[in-house]
């Protein structure tokens, strides 16, 4: 399989098909089939290069995003119109003031916390269509931009209301641009738990909440009030998001003894992502203080410092206990590599909280 494949959307294909069974919600039903049956666009990779006039390769870097929102008109067809462009102000569309913000908000994130400018630490321009397709149910990064569906307004609302959500899908760009983890299996599952990670950070710096404080829910704003549940995904515990009697319970496990094989959701990538996704929450509320902080700067190294694109759990269980056993070094103490060990072990993907030993 190609390890350029893109994420199919925040909302995992399961979902959609319990949905798309639904007699409860009918007009969801039918978005959620035509969702599944419409997908997303082949992956588009896109190498932004620029020639100046003695035919040298050059790259303009800068400190500020470079946002475009355009509307596809609930057409299929992208990019669909530009409605708001950087210099401009705030819009009567929602969803486009919605997504702009969220763009940004993403990007002050990976500059502030991680020095990284844009999702390709060169200053590439963030691009994003709302108002995709008819009751379109999802939202996704397709290589080269961030596409938004209104929901059907039965299950789902906006998706452009949630800031996890554009974090998520954006974070995409950045795994893209680094470790570019193949999305199958368990490499997959780490590119969609990553993404979770960069999801809740983006809401928790722009809230500026501690890792205590943090709700740690992804998705919390797209579902309507007549769904039993409080978000897409719960990082602290998952399998507890939602369950409700037309979508089911979330089938997230919440260690390595429900670890899911299936071959379904292209090997469990959304499903199996909830035991990082509670590794990570575990080790950035046992730090205390901001998660985007030393939380943050590990899982940031780690899948910066040369992870394969094939890694599995443990070898990023790993990877982040080195980066940890680094930052300690750098603040002269051991507490952040012992919480990485906990926490993996916690997890069940180590089994002792010692290893591996780190040189």
């Amino acid at each position: 399989m190609s390890s350029h494949t893109a994420s199919p959307g925040v909302v995992p294909s399961y979902l959609l098909a319990r949905l798309a069974e639904s007699g409860r919600f009918p007009k969801a039903a039918a978005a959620a089939r035509q969702t599944l049956t419409a997908g997303r666009p082949p992956f588009r990779a896109r190498i932004d290069l620029s020639i100046d006039e003695n035919g040298d390769l050059v790259a303009q870097l800068s400190d500020a995003p470079n946002r475009t929102i355009s509307d596809a008109g609930n057409t299929q067809k992208l990019p669909g119109a530009v409605v708001r462009s950087e210099d401009d102000g705030p819009v009567a569309d929602a969803a486009v003031n919605e997504a702009f913000d969220g763009l940004g908000a993403t990007f002050e994130l990976l500059l502030s916390a991680f020095a990284r400018n844009s999702l390709d630490d060169a200053g590439a321009p963030l691009d994003a269509t709302v108002h995709y397709g008819v009751d379109y149910d999802n939202a996704f990064w397709d290589g080269e931009r961030m596409v938004f569906g209104d929901g059907d307004g039965e299950v789902f609302t906006g998706f452009t209301r949630s800031t996890t959500v554009i974090g998520h899908e954006l974070a995409h760009g950045v795994v893209q641009h680094t470790a570019n983890l193949e999305y199958q299996g368990q490499p997959g599952a780490l590119n969609e738990s990553i993404a979770d990670v960069f999801g809740a950070l983006t809401e928790q710096y722009l809230l500026g909440q501690s890792a205590a404080e943090a709700s740690w829910l992804i998705g919390a704003e797209i579902f309507t009030d007549a769904v039993e549940g409080s978000a897409l995904r719960s990082m602290i515990a998952p399998g507890t998001a939602y369950d409700d009697d037309e979508l089911g319970k979330d089938p997230q496990p919440a260690d390595m003894s429900g670890f899911v094989r299936t071959t379904e959701d292209n090997g469990g990538v959304h499903i199996n992502s909830g035991i990082p996704n509670r590794a990570f929450a575990l080790f950035a509320i046992a730090l205390g203080g901001n998660a985007w902080e030393r939380a943050g700067t590990v899982w940031y190294r780690a899948l910066t410092g040369g992870l394969s694109s094939t890694a599995t759990f443990s070898q990023f269980a790993e990877a982040t206990v080195t980066a940890a056993a680094a930052l300690d070094a750098e603040a002269g103490s051991d507490d952040v590599a012992d919480a990485a060990r906990r926490a993996w072990t916690t997890v069940g993907v180590w089994e002792d909280e010692r290893a591996p030993a780190i040189d």
